[in-house]
Order: C-alpha cells, then structure tokens, then sequence
C-alpha cells in the first residue's frame, strides 16, 4: 500500500510539473506574440487615434457615449491593423534582425515561435482590423489599408533595404491614426484631422533618425541604408533640425483649439528646436541623439493628450 501511494504520489507530481510546464509555454508564447505586436508603439498610436476620434465628435457634434460601438470598432480595428503591421513587419526582417543588438532577440530570431505561426498571425490580425474599421466607416478601412501597405510592402519590404527615404516614406503609415480616428466619425475628414496627419509625419524623421544615429553602426551592420549610415552625422542633424523646425508651424495651425494648446505647442516646439540647434555644439553626438529622441517621445504624447484636454475642459 505504501509503496502503491509513494508511486502514485511521484506521478503526480510529475503531471504537475508537466502541466506547469505547458502552461507556462503557454504563456510565454502569448507573450512571445504581443513583443512581435510591438504593444508600445500600438497603445502610442492609439492615443493619436483617440485623439482624432475625440476631436471629431467634438466638431460635428456626434456623441461618443450613444455611439460606443463606433469607438470600439474603430480603437480595436486600429489596433489590430498596426499589431497586423508589426508582426509582419518581424516576419519579413527576420533575416536581418539577428545582425542588430536591438532586435536579437526578438521571437522570430530566436525560435521561440513558429515562424509560419507568425505570417498567419500577423495577416489575421491586419485583416481582422480593417474589417472592425470598415464596419466604422468605409473611409477609416480604406485609410487602415494605406497605412498597412505603405508600412509593409513599401517600407519593409522596398526602401528600408534600398533607400535612407525609408524614414520618410515610411512616416506616412505612421502619421495615418489620428486619420482613421476622425474617418470613424466624419469621413469627410476635416481639415483639422489633416494637420493632425501633418504633425505626426514631420514628427517621426527627428524621432526614427535619433534613433538611427543611436543605432548607425547596428544599421550599417545590418546593411540598413539609414540616412546617418550612408550621409553621417552632420546632414542627419541638419535634416532633423528642419523637420522640427516645420513641425512648430503646422503645430500652431491649430491655434483654434485655444490659448493653452497654443501656448504648450509652441513652448514644445520651441524648446525642441533648442535642443535640435544645440547639436551642432554638443561634442558627444549619440548623447544629443538620445536626448532628441527622449524629447519626440514626450513631445508627442503631451500634445496630443492637450488636444483632447482642452475640448474636454
């Protein structure tokens, strides 16, 4: 009896430890599928839809609270559509991903998942998400699907292995959430939603090529022809001191939105032109990069935060 007990007991632990064990793989693997969905970049991104989704209402008068499955369809559409958009993008760079410090460990160079796991994945999720956007309005999932395909197929797949316009090109699929936010609610799509449009794009070349000036020697590596690999430091800060520098304008072409928006739009741009010029005499280049990419980050989510603050307010 004792004997039948202490080997019934071993076979449970064993069964324990067995169904922890995939559990845990489980687990992992979900997880695994997130950190190729770049969640970071989509919960940014979603607060530029928001926006847009928000602003929308506002001016036409369309009330979000009777029409919550419009924001739901359009938030989880948009999101779908750029997890699609991340994870192919990890599918198709998986051949030169193991050459960069900072995507090395990425799942699919790695092996912990399967990479034909990963194609279908990421096309479900994209296609998943146009559909929830075109359920919104017709206009949101015809933007959702430029935005895809300029990001995937453009930008992936042709210019980032071929041209340093690969940054800015590929700003326009970045700058297409606050356009899918307001198409969900006006595809007419106001003028307003196209300066939104015009900020996020001439935000993401000083952003992505601070960036790439932080990692110029993973990219040269990799044979990424970004724009400091093949035109070194000096042009890449001259080229992200004048994209900052049309920034403000645009920035303040929304002065309608009222004085404090104004004001915090212009202090932020202002400060980050500052900061642009202050390159070209700082000695230590890769610590001015970091210090502009720092600045794009906040600078991107204070104003777009602001935008919905002061219409709430």
């Amino acid at each position: 009896m004792n004997k039948t007990n202490t080997a019934f007991e071993a076979t449970e632990v064993i069964d324990s430890h067995a169904s922890g064990a995939l559990s845990s793989s489980k687990t992992k693997t979900w997880k695994d599928y997130l950190t190729l969905a770049k969640m970071g970049i989509v919960v940014s991104n979603l607060i530029t839809t928001f926006a847009g989704l928000y602003l929308a209402s506002v001016y036409t008068g369309v009330s979000l609270a009777t029409n919550i499955h419009i924001v739901l369809l359009t938030l989880f559409g948009a999101g779908l559509v750029m997890a699609g958009g991340c994870t192919l993008n990890n599918y198709i760079d998986r051949d030169i991903d193991h050459l960069m410090e900072r995507t090395k460990d990425r799942p699919t160079v790695t092996g912990k998942v399967e990479v034909n796991n990963v194609l279908w994945v990421g096309l479900l999720q994209a296609a998943l998400g146009i559909f929830l956007l075109y359920l919104a309005t017709p206009v949101a999932g015809i933007i959702g699907i430029i935005g895809l395909l300029v990001y995937v197929v453009i930008y992936t797949m042709w210019l980032k292995r071929t041209h340093s316009l690969n940054t800015i090109v590929g700003s326009v699929s970045g700058a297409v959430p606050p356009l899918i936010g307001w198409a969900a609610i006006d595809p007419g799509l106001h003028v307003y939603a196209w300066v939104m449009f015009l900020i996020m794009f001439f935000w993401q070349p000083p952003h992505f090529l601070a960036l790439a000036m932080k990692r110029c020697e993973e990219y040269r590596a990799a044979g990424i022809p970004m724009l400091p690999v093949v035109a070194g430091f000096g042009i890449t800060k001259r080229q992200m001191v004048l994209y900052v520098a049309a920034l403000l304008p645009i920035s303040l072409m929304l002065y309608q939105f009222g004085y404090v928006y104004t004001i915090v739009a212009a202090l932020l741009g202002i400060g980050w032109l500052v900061l642009g010029f202050a390159g070209f005499f700082m000695k230590d280049d890769i610590k001015w990069a970091r210090l502009m990419f720092v600045y794009s980050l906040n600078y991107l989510t204070i104003i777009f935060v602001l935008m919905v603050i002061v219409h709430l307010l």
